[in-house]
This record gives C-alpha cells, sequence and structure tokens, in this order.
C-alpha cells in the first residue's frame, strides 16, 4: 500500500525529472505565453470576470473625490513584481522602487485626494523599459503612448507577465548548461526515490524487457530447429544488450495508446514524434520503389528523379500521424502526380508516355501499400528495422553509420538523421537507468542467482 504523501512525493519527484529532463534535452524548449481561447468556457469566464474588474476600477476612480484603495493595492503588486526581477546587489534601484510605490505614502495622499496616479504609472513604465529584455522595447513604446489609466493599468499587469515569462526562459537558459553536465546522476537519483515511494514504478519497464527476452527465446529457438543437434533456447545463451536494444526497437512500433515504460516516459514525445517520421520515410521508400520498378527503364536517365519523387510525396503526407487523415486518399494523390510527372518527363524526351492501363496499375499498386502485409511495405518495414538494429550495435554511431540497406538510398539523408536522434536517446536512457535494467535483467535471467545475491547493487553499466 502507498500512503496519498507519498504517491504525492513521487509525483513530484516525477514532474522534476520529466522538467529538468526536457530543459536538457530539448534546445527549444521554453515557457510561452497562451491565453485561452475566446470561445472556450475557460476564456470567456476570464474575459468576463477581468472586464468587471476593471469597469470597477474605473467607476471608482471616477467618483468624486476618487477611490484608490484598489489602485493601491495594483501598485503594491506591481512593487513587488517589480522587485523580483531585481538581481542581488541592485540596491539602489531597490531602494526607489520601495520608496516611490511607498503603499503607506500612497494611502496617506489618497486621503487628501492628492494621488498623482499618472505620474506614478509613468515612474512604472519607465522602471519596467530599464529591467525588460530588449524585445519587451516595443510593449514599453505602447504604454507610454496609452492615456486612459484604467487601460494603461490593465496593460502594464500584461507586459509584467511577458516579462516574468522572460525571466523564467532567461533561467532555463543559465541551468541547461548545469543541467547537462550534471543530468546522468540527477535523473538516476530522482528516479531511485520515486522507486522508493512506490516499488511498482519499474512494474512496466520490467514487462516491456520480459517481452524482449521471450522474443529474443523464440528467434533463437526457431534458429535451433533449422539447425539439427543444437539447442540454444536457455536464457543464459540471451545477450542482455541486445534484449535491451529489441527492446529499444519496439519503442518505434509502439502503440503509445497505451502507456510507455517507466524509464522512457522523459522521452515519450520525442521517440513517438520519430516513430511517426519512419512511418512517413517508409511510405516514401515504397512509392519510390514500386514507382522504380514499373517504370524504372524510362526514367533510368533522367537525373534526380527518385528526389523528385520524394518531393512530391512529402507535403502529401504531411499529417499522417493526425486520426482524420486518410492515408490511402493521400497515396492516391501522389500516385496521380507520379504519373503526370512521369510522362512529362517522358514527353520532354519524345519518348511513348504511360498508356491509362500502366498509369492505373501503377496508381493501384501505390495505393495498396496501405494494405495489412503489402509485401513491398513489408520489405522495406524489415529493411528499416535492420539499419536501426545495426545503428543500435556500433560502439559509437557519431563516428560511422551503417552502411544503409537497398532500397533506402531515396530517404538516406533522413534516415541517418532519424537513427541518431533515436541511438542518442538509447545511449542517454542506457547511461541513466542501466543500474535498474541491470536488476531486472539478472531477476530474468538468472533468477536463481538473483535470489542467491539478494541485496547486492547491480552494477552501473
Amino acid at each position: 500500500m502507498v500512503t496519498f504523501d507519498e504517491l504525492m512525493a513521487a509525483a513530484r519527484n516525477l514532474s522534476n525529472l520529466t522538467l529538468a529532463h526536457e530543459i536538457a534535452v530539448n534546445a527549444n524548449f521554453c515557457i510561452k505565453h497562451e491565453d485561452h481561447p475566446q470561445n472556450s468556457l475557460a476564456g470567456t469566464v476570464k474575459q468576463i470576470v477581468h472586464k468587471a474588474f476593471w469597469d470597477h476600477l474605473e467607476s471608482e476612480l471616477n467618483e468624486d473625490p476618487p477611490e484608490y484603495e484598489h489602485a493601491i493595492k495594483l501598485f503594491e503588486e506591481i512593487k513587488e513584481i517589480l522587485l523580483s526581477f531585481l538581481t542581488p546587489g541592485a540596491n539602489r534601484i531597490q531602494n526607489q522602487i520601495c520608496e516611490v510605490l511607498d503603499t503607506d505614502l500612497i494611502r496617506q495622499q489618497a486621503e487628501h485626494n492628492a494621488v498623482d496616479i499618472h505620474g506614478l504609472a509613468n515612474y512604472i513604465i519607465n522602471t519596467m523599459g530599464k529591467l525588460c529584455a530588449p524585445i519587451r522595447d516595443n510593449d514599453i513604446k505602447q504604454l507610454k503612448a496609452t492615456e486612459n489609466i484604467v487601460e494603461l493599468l490593465r496593460q502594464i499587469f500584461h507586459v509584467l507577465d511577458l516579462m516574468k515569462m522572460d525571466v523564467a526562459n532567461y533561467t532555463i537558459q543559465s541551468l541547461r548548461p548545469y543541467l547537462r553536465r550534471n543530468l546522468v546522476d540527477y535523473e538516476r537519483t530522482k528516479f531511485q526515490e520515486i522507486l522508493e515511494e512506490t516499488p511498482s514504478a519499474l512494474d512496466l519497464t520490467t514487462e516491456w524487457i520480459k517481452e524482449s527476452i521471450e522474443d529474443e527465446l523464440s528467434s533463437i529457438s526457431n534458429e535451433s530447429s533449422s539447425s539439427p543437434g543444437a539447442d540454444h533456447s536457455s536464457k543464459s545463451s540471451i545477450s542482455p544488450t541486445l534484449v535491451l536494444n529489441n527492446g529499444y526497437l519496439k519503442l518505434l512500433q509502439w502503440d503509445y495508446h497505451k502507456t510507455i515504460p517507466e524509464t522512457l516516459i522523459t522521452d515519450e514525445v520525442r521517440l513517438q514524434e520519430l516513430r511517426e517520421k519512419l512511418n512517413q520515410l517508409k511510405i516514401i521508400a515504397c512509392v519510390c520503389l514500386i514507382t522504380n520498378n514499373m517504370v524504372g527503364a524510362a526514367i533510368v536517365n533522367v537525373p534526380d528523379f527518385a528526389n523528385q519523387l520524394k518531393r512530391i510525396s512529402v507535403p502529401l503526407l504531411e499529417g499522417m500521424s493526425k486520426k482524420t487523415f486518410d492515408l490511402k486518399e493521400a497515396l492516391n494523390a501522389i500516385g496521380v502526380q507520379i504519373c503526370i510527372k512521369v510522362n512529362e518527363s517522358l514527353a520532354e524526351r519524345d519518348l511513348p508516355t504511360l498508356n491509362t492501363e500502366m498509369q492505373n496499375n501503377l496508381m493501384g499498386q501505390i495505393t495498396s501499400i496501405v494494405e495489412e502485409n503489402n509485401p513491398v511495405s513489408s520489405l522495406i518495414d524489415k529493411r528499416i528495422q535492420l539499419f536501426m538494429k545495426s545503428l543500435l550495435a556500433l560502439p559509437s554511431f557519431r563516428k560511422c553509420m551503417p552502411t544503409l540497406p537497398g532500397g533506402l538510398s531515396v530517404i538516406q539523408p533522413e534516415m541517418e538523421l532519424v537513427g541518431s536522434q533515436f541511438a542518442s536517446i538509447v545511449e542517454f536512457n542506457k547511461q541513466v537507468y542501466g543500474p535498474f535494467y541491470a536488476n531486472i535483467l539478472k531477476k530474468l535471467l538468472f533468477p536463481e542467482a538473483a535470489i542467491g545475491k539478494a541485496g547486492i547493487e547491480a552494477p552501473s553499466n
């Protein structure tokens, strides 16, 4: 049983781990200012509440004499925000902000109807101009051009929100080098804390590795049956590295509607994007292979024709991962465009163009890629898997890439990019979670030894 406090502690650790990982590995990670959609319930409620507040403030300031209590509270809040932007040692501007936006003094002035609210607003704008990032200079100019005091105060808060976001993103950029240097130890420590709070935090990972072991046993058994007298189906003959690599390869065909192994949660989005990119590349390679097989003799002397086919296919395959995407319709459109391109190329060289029957045949083979067990699709899929498997087996993928199997040359640059991104994720994941994987593999592959040596810590590699 896990208590609520333990569960919340594990959730906080997971949140911190995920955020630190994202900041370190995603160079484009930043905080963005996003408003609720206007037609949404949250957006409508926010708009109504804000309008009511600012309308109330305007009515108070228009009274005779004006009522300043709400305005004073706003100045107090603005003062705290401005002070939060200051770096240690900025004593002079800190003292100045506290002196000018002294709410006790402003309240005394209000009692005698002597508050210079426009003067205070101008001081705030000038101070914001000194503290803001250059990207906010235009916002500051717009504030200076705003005359209505209520609208001015409202816009001041909007720009202050943007400035808070800028400070947060600057902090993230400053932290990134430190996190990158210490990320392996940090993530491993945080995950150990999660595991101590929730002992079941490796259940899915264990099942993932167990399935990979069973697949490997099945593969060895099939090889043994084809070699009389050979029997290598015992778990002791399995390579732990191969088990892990095959498990990682499964992630490129993972059904992301089900939960991913716990040790890979921080890279789930990146792995899903790589899977979707590989699916797109597989379709492109299939289309090019079918076209070359059917009309290769007619286009063999056309320079860069394979890349022309790729340029036709890529735009029509955008958004393949969306539920509303109709792949068969997209393939039909690709087939039409390829037939046009082939005929144009043939006509330019005064060669006979494809007749209707040949065009229909070509388009039919292209649209059949979506069918289950399509031979061309299965072939390309196996070759992609072979390339990725060879890549993970390399001692250093950054120094060289494995030879690309036949039929994939048209997508070679994209395959090498996706492959290097995937290998980087795998390499880092092994560094962080190697000790946890070692314990699981020891229990699954050598259960008797694991029981006999209970309590011995697994090696880090």
